[in-house]
């Protein structure tokens, strides 16, 4: 089928057909209280730009959604003519790039409330983590967020939602308890895990491919502070950093949430001074137990060599960012990552192979313990895979000297010598392009569920109409 576009362009499409599509989309627009955008228009170029800018969505046309209904006009609008159906929301969140049909953007979505006497939140799907922990702050409460508090609340939660705090606290998916969605024949929905079971099982896990999430209701956790902060040491000088991190957190209670990461920091005056033109790990932690406990469980970590700078400190919840301290401003890159089923000696020397300072190429590496409530099985199942994972390695290269194909290819060789530590990926830190592929995403689940999500998939979606953003194709 022709791209919508093509249909609008005067040398390319019978004048008749040309005049009944533009009378199309001056319907929709006139039934949506948000923008409709066509390619070339003022606000089309912002509006189809996400948070890593390797991702260009090329759609036919943008809806701007301002509110639930919207989505389903825009949905039912690219029913009836066949156009695939993805969604660009707010924070961090990228995808497969959309090349034609109709790209739905949430971030004018961004209502939020808290219930401090029922410990829950609701959001729109256009909401941020940092306008929930603002609201929840006050209360003693907290969502289970991610490292960065500018992530989307519900594009963050539908691919399972590693929080900061996920070992002491689980998956963010297991705190959902209800969603509004539209549906692939452009109906709202309201799901919850008692009236529709399947659904909500393949939403949290499965993302976008079984409807479009425009209201989310979630659990919060009693929390008002932490134990947290960070340690920082040349890696050059820390070689065996690594292997001493391995071996520490077989030693630590579930109230002991970290990682560590390797920065190739550049010789900038905006990086601090003992870290410009170094490699460096930064040792990450968050400790929600007494704070003289966590102080003496970090004792073996300050032991493995003499710290370039130390950042550990109590906090309340609100300042829990400063832990990894993620960048707000947008870049592009190419990334994927492993979930670990364990880590010994012989995996940390294929990982310091790959992404040490000699790397080919600049790679920031994190390295986050998992175990604990993130193995535990959720009160209303989902589709959240891997829940065996011991580590989660993600790899990130910044694309601002090489090319996507070079960089997708270090990445390949990486995880291709990973593979027999491998159980699977995660989704939420999936690369984009071929690395969000169907094949690659089938390695996100265990395959008793991926067969179930493919199944599901075609009840709720037979024609594919949700088909850009991680694609579960449909079972034959």
């Amino acid at each position: 089928m022709s791209g919508y576009a093509d249909k609008l362009a005067p040398f390319e499409s019978d004048e008749r057909e040309r005049d009944v599509e533009r009378n199309a989309v001056k319907d929709l627009a006139a039934r949506v209280e948000g923008p409709v955008l066509l390619p070339g228009q003022e606000g089309f170029d912002e509006e189809r730009t996400g948070f890593n800018l390797a991702v260009r969505h090329r759609p036919d046309v943008i809806v701007g959604a301002a509110r639930a209904e919207d989505v389903a006009a825009a949905v039912r609008f690219a029913a009836a003519r066949a156009l695939p159906v993805a969604v660009q929301n707010t924070g961090h969140g990228f995808s497969a790039t959309t090349e034609g049909g109709l790209l739905i953007s949430t971030r004018r979505m961004k209502e939020v409330s808290v219930d401090p006497l029922a410990r829950t939140a609701r959001v729109q799907a256009g909401a941020r983590f940092e306008q929930v922990i603002e609201r929840a702050a006050p209360h003693g409460l907290a969502p289970l967020n991610g490292s960065a508090p500018h992530v989307g609340v519900v594009s963050f939660t539908l691919g399972g939602g590693l929080p900061l705090l996920g070992r002491s606290h689980g998956w963010a998916a297991d705190r959902v308890r209800a969603m509004d969605v539209v549906s692939a024949d452009g109906v709202l929905r309201h799901v919850t895990p008692d009236g529709e079971p399947d659904l909500y099982w393949a939403l949290l896990g499965g993302r976008d491919n079984f409807g479009i999430v425009t209201g989310m209701e979630f659990g919060l956790v009693a929390v008002s502070g932490l134990y947290g902060g960070g340690l920082f040491f040349d890696a050059e000088q820390t070689p065996g950093l690594l292997e001493a991190y391995r071996r520490w957190t077989a030693t630590v209670p579930v109230e002991m949430n970290s990682s560590v990461a390797l920065i190739p920091f550049p010789d900038d005056p905006q990086v601090p001074a003992p870290m410009r033109g170094r490699h460096v790990y930064h040792v990450r932690i968050a400790f929600t137990g007494d704070p003289e406990e966590g102080e003496r469980l970090v004792g073996p970590l300050r032991a493995i060599g003499q710290p370039l700078m130390e950042a550990l400190r109590e906090m309340p919840y609100h300042e829990s960012a400063s832990i990894h301290d993620d960048p707000p401003f947008p870049i592009p890159w190419a990334a994927d990552n492993a979930l670990l089923t364990t880590l010994d000696g012989k995996a940390v020397e294929v990982v310091l192979r790959h992404v040490g300072p000699a790397a080919p190429l600049p790679a920031i590496m994190e390295l986050r313990h998992l175990g604990g409530a993130l193995a535990e099985p959720p009160v209303h199942a989902n589709a959240v895979g891997h829940r065996n994972a011991q580590f989660m390695l993600a790899v990130l290269n910044p694309l601002t000297g090489a090319g996507a194909q070079e960089a997708h290819a270090f990445l390949d060789r990486l995880f291709q010598d990973l593979a027999p530590w491998t159980a699977g990926r995660f989704l939420n830190f999936m690369g984009h392009g071929d690395h969000a592929a169907p094949e690659r995403v089938r390695t996100a689940y265990r395959a008793p569920d991926h067969e179930r999500l493919t199944a599901l998939k075609a009840v709720h979606d037979p024609h594919n109409t949700f088909r850009a953003n991680y694609n579960l194709p449909p079972a034959r």
